[in-house]
């Protein structure tokens, strides 16, 4: 890299530091640091909740999957299909969450269903994310290790020294700012890049060979990604991923009213998508160039058995195509994304250990200064435990990326089928509920060990009605009168055509169902491309 690159990175870890500062010495109580005061409006937040998605591991993974892998192209965008939908459900579960004034999901289940739930729950995304955050800072460094040739373990702790000291400084408040920022300079620096590819490539050539979108297949037979799996295995891992882990729905919960927090839902069901579409195009763009010059492909870094590793062909290809300063913006990017990430998984699961596992335990006439103390040392907790876990990657499996994913949507649908319970079903029997969730998470794992050819997407589909159905069955069983409580819909009353024209007309289903019908014509129109 040139100096005006570093001057670039510099100039902007000195920007987020400073605002890190700031920020942070406005803060008083947990909600100002878990919370950013609630401050931020849903535009931001919703930013915020995108920038996430938009990680290092996305934009290195998606245009590696489109534009090189085996079975990729765009059969990724039918994907996409079951966001929108997913949003459409959550304004169901988050609206009410928000109206009960909660900094984590799982105070909902503490204070509708009781505090075993609760802690099952907690515990649940405890460890599952402390995990997925480990792979995330493994992965983070490896590129890090690469853009600036230092090893791995001075890269770990580069990464993740930042990280957590503008974390600790500002909380929220700072990852926000950040993230907005981050995705910024992403979509910026991706829109350039394919303005560079324009000029050199041939783009019908990928277009007719990878640009299958559809693929009518149910994923029973050994293809996990067929269009069936992936629209409603889809909608139930997105429903329970923005839903149900902390570290997506506590920026949602950030919000400054209910009717912002369903804003935050529909911005993320409308704009996610044409964010995934720049990182297919860049995926195909970067495949064709790699057919017209044969340099660049011969310049990646190779993995240990010998081929070129394709994860690093955005990075090469900013290298050695866009000028000395460009480089450094988009390096810059590149950071923030691998730290939007972090930074957002360690001050949720400092979030979910003070709020449902440290706060009931204490006198409920601690401080609020307290308790931010609290929050900061539960951060730099978190924090260091990524940096170990981190190290341990290489030593669980070479898969592990797909293997946390797997272990994820084996839990997913019975986490969302009690997060559900407790927002919409009114008196609810504790023993039942539990139930219900163990034995949906025990029905995925027999999935898993007897019917492997069976999509794993499928799981967070099964996970769900399994554990709805257990709590039923074992709820009449026990004489419990199970009652359903649609918000905006009383309970007492029978559907109308009205009461379903009225569902139509508000904008947030509206907008988000038209979401839906644009990604399935866009990927109907480019697979008969």
């Amino acid at each position: 890299m040139e100096n005006l690159d570093w001057i670039v990175i510099f100039a902007y870890l000195l920007c987020m530091f400073s605002i890190a500062l700031v920020t942070g010495r406005r803060q008083k109580s947990s909600s100002d640091y878990f919370l950013a005061g609630r401050n931020f409006s849903a535009g931001s937040l919703a930013a915020s909740t995108l920038a996430t998605q938009c990680s290092t591991n996305s934009l290195l993974g998606a245009p590696a999957f489109v534009g090189f892998s085996l079975g990729g192209g765009l059969i990724w965008l039918q994907y996409e299909l079951a966001v929108p939908i997913a949003m459409l459900i959550l304004l169901y579960i988050l609206g009410p969450a928000r109206r009960l004034g909660v900094t984590s999901i799982y105070e909902v289940v503490d204070k509708k269903i009781g505090r075993r739930s609760r802690l099952t729950a907690a515990g649940c995304f405890l460890f599952f994310r402390s995990v997925a955050t480990g792979v995330t800072v493994y992965g983070s460094s490896l590129i890090l290790s690469f853009l600036l040739g230092i090893e791995l373990f001075m890269a770990v702790f580069l990464i993740m020294g930042l990280t957590i000291f503008y974390d600790l400084l500002g909380g929220l408040t700072a990852i926000v700012a950040s993230d907005i920022l981050q995705l910024f300079l992403l979509t910026t620096a991706i829109i350039f890049a394919l303005a560079i590819l324009g000029d050199a490539i041939n783009w019908d050539f990928f277009l007719t060979n990878r640009g299958e979108t559809l693929s009518n297949d149910w994923g029973v037979s050994g293809n996990d990604y067929g269009f069936w799996p992936m629209l409603f295995g889809g909608i139930f891992l997105y429903a329970a991923y923005y839903g149900c882990d902390q570290s997506q729905s506590q920026r949602i919960l950030a919000s400054r009213s209910e009717e912002e927090t369903k804003q935050i839902l529909m911005f993320n069901g409308i704009f996610r998508f044409p964010l995934v579409l720049l990182y297919c195009f860049l995926g195909l763009g970067l495949a064709s160039l790699a057919q017209i010059d044969r340099e660049f492909i011969l310049s990646l870094p190779l993995l240990v058995d010998g081929t070129p590793n394709y994860n690093l062909v955005f990075p090469v290809f900013v290298m050695n195509y866009f000028s000395p300063g460009f480089v450094g913006l988009v390096l810059v990017g590149l950071i923030a994304a691998a730290m939007s990430s972090i930074d957002s998984s360690i001050n949720s699961l400092a979030a979910v250990t003070v709020e449902d596992f440290i706060k009931p335990n204490l006198n409920p006439s601690v401080t609020p200064e307290t308790l931010l103390r609290y929050g900061r040392v539960c951060t730099f907790f978190w924090g260091c435990a990524s940096v170990v876990f981190s190290f341990q990657v290489p030593f669980i499996a070479p898969t592990v990326l797909e293997a946390v994913n797997k272990i994820g949507s084996m839990i997913n649908g019975p986490l969302l089928a009690l997060i559900c319970i407790a927002t919409l079903v009114g008196e609810v029997d504790e023993m039942s509920a539990l139930l219900g969730f163990w034995i949906g998470a025990l029905s995925n794992l027999a999935l898993a060990l007897f019917l492997p050819q069976v999509s794993w997407l499928w799981w967070n589909v099964s996970g769900f009605l399994t554990a709805v159905l257990v709590f039923l069955l074992i709820s009449q069983a026990r004489s419990m009168v199970v009652t359903f409580r649609v918000i905006g819909y009383a309970a007492e009353k029978t559907p109308t055509k009205g009461n379903y024209k009225n569902f139509f007309n508000q904008e947030h289903h509206f907008s988000l169902l038209s979401m839906f019908v644009i990604i399935l014509l866009t990927c109907y129109c480019l697979n008969n491309y």
